[in-house]
C-alpha cells in the first residue's frame, strides 16, 4: 500500500533519488530514465484518453489496464537485482505481455490492411497514441541499454512488454482512427 503524507521530501535537492532498495542514484541514472519515461508514456496514454474515454469505450478499458500496467513496470524497474528479497517485489509477468499480445490481435482484425507507412496523425486519440508509441519506444531503448549494462538486470518479461507497447499503440491508433479508414499514409516522394 502506498501512502503519501508529504509530497515534498528535500532528499532530491542535491541531485539523487532512491531506488525501490533504498539505494539513492543521480536523477539521470539510466534506471530512472527508463522509469521517468514510462512515466511520460502513461501521460501521453491520459491525453489520449480523453478521446477515447466515451467514444471508443472497448478502447478506453485497454489504455486503462496499460495505464496500470506502466506503474508496474516502472515499480519492476526501480528494483535493481541487488534487493536481497524478491518476495513482494512487483515484477511484470508473462500473462501481462500475453494479454497485450491478445488485444492487439483483438484490435488488428478490424483494421483496413496496410498499403503504406502510416504518419502520425488523423484523430485527436490517435495522435496521441502515436505520441505514446513514440516515448515508449524511447522507453524501450533504454531499458535495453540499461539491461546490456555489467552489474544491471532487467527482467525478460519487462522488456517483452515494453516491445509489445509499441506494437499495441500503433495498433490502437490505427482503431482510434476510424478502424484504419482515416489514416494518414506516407506518399514516398510526394513533395519533390
Amino acid at each position: 500500500m502506498v501512502v503519501l503524507n508529504k509530497i515534498y521530501t528535500r532528499t532530491g535537492d542535491d541531485g539523487t533519488t532512491a531506488l525501490g532498495s533504498g539505494r539513492r542514484v543521480s536523477k539521470y541514472d539510466l534506471r530512472v530514465e527508463a522509469y521517468g519515461t514510462l512515466d511520460e508514456t502513461n501521460a501521453a496514454l491520459g491525453l489520449a484518453r480523453l478521446h477515447t474515454r466515451e467514444a471508443q469505450p472497448a478502447l478506453d478499458a485497454m489504455l486503462a489496464r496499460i495505464q496500470n500496467d506502466l506503474f508496474d513496470l516502472g515499480a519492476d524497474l526501480c528494483f535493481p537485482d541487488e534487493t536481497k528479497d524478491a518476495r513482494g517485489r512487483l515484477q511484470v509477468t508473462d500473462a501481462q505481455v500475453e494479454r497485450v499480445e491478445s488485444e492487439i490481435d483483438d484490435l488488428n482484425r478490424e483494421l483496413q490492411p496496410l498499403r503504406s507507412f502510416v504518419l502520425p496523425g488523423g484523430s485527436p486519440a490517435a495522435s496521441f497514441l502515436h505520441l505514446a508509441r513514440t516515448i515508449s519506444r524511447r522507453a524501450e531503448r533504454l531499458m535495453v541499454a540499461l539491461a546490456a549494462r555489467q552489474g544491471e538486470k532487467v527482467g525478460a518479461p519487462a522488456l517483452r512488454y515494453i516491445n509489445r507497447l509499441s506494437d499495441f499503440l500503433f495498433v490502437a491508433a490505427r482503431f482510434a482512427n476510424d478502424k484504419g479508414k482515416s489514416d494518414v499514409t506516407w506518399v514516398p516522394g510526394k513533395n519533390r
